[in-house]
């Protein structure tokens, strides 16, 4: 089995992280929704995981101070059930860690059974629910982790 290797996004990846998003969400973000988070945003971190050369998923974040709020985390169908995903997480909460948080939240559909499977098992807890978040309308649950400096 092929290993991911996470790296910062770029420009260059745009195409490929609009592609994934397409292939992941039912309400995928805008290309220019994208670029200006990954390209124009300076609170914003953004990583690809990378399989045999191919983009198999990114994350992203943004920092405020001391919170990191995770705002978008996707693998390309094809690469799912791998642990490619907590990879990416993993490397997304040490990289919020050093820009500084001390805390992660994010939003998850309440019914993305592996998601929140994920999140949990990473040590995340549920604080509270959005109701109607997504369009559809469905609900979020709002997780967050950690109280003190993140591993």
């Amino acid at each position: 089995m092929s290993m991911m290797q996470v790296r910062p996004a770029r420009l260059q990846d745009l195409d490929a992280i609009y592609s994934c998003e397409q292939e992941c969400f039912e309400d995928p973000w805008s290309f220019a929704s994208l670029y200006d988070d990954i390209c124009e945003t300076p609170a914003a971190v953004y990583l690809v995981g990378e399989v045999d050369g191919e983009i198999a998923g990114y994350a992203g974040t943004h920092i405020v101070i001391d919170e990191s709020h995770v705002t978008n985390l996707c693998i390309r169908p094809a690469y799912r059930g791998r642990g490619f995903g907590r990879t990416l997480m993993e490397a997304l909460m040490e990289a919020s860690r050093r820009e500084g948080a001390e805390a992660v939240t994010l939003e998850v559909r309440v019914s993305n059974r592996p998601a929140l499977r994920l999140y949990l098992s990473l040590g995340f807890t549920i604080a509270g629910i959005r109701r109607n978040y997504y369009n559809g309308p469905e609900d979020a649950y709002v997780m967050w982790y950690g109280e003190g400096p993140l591993p």
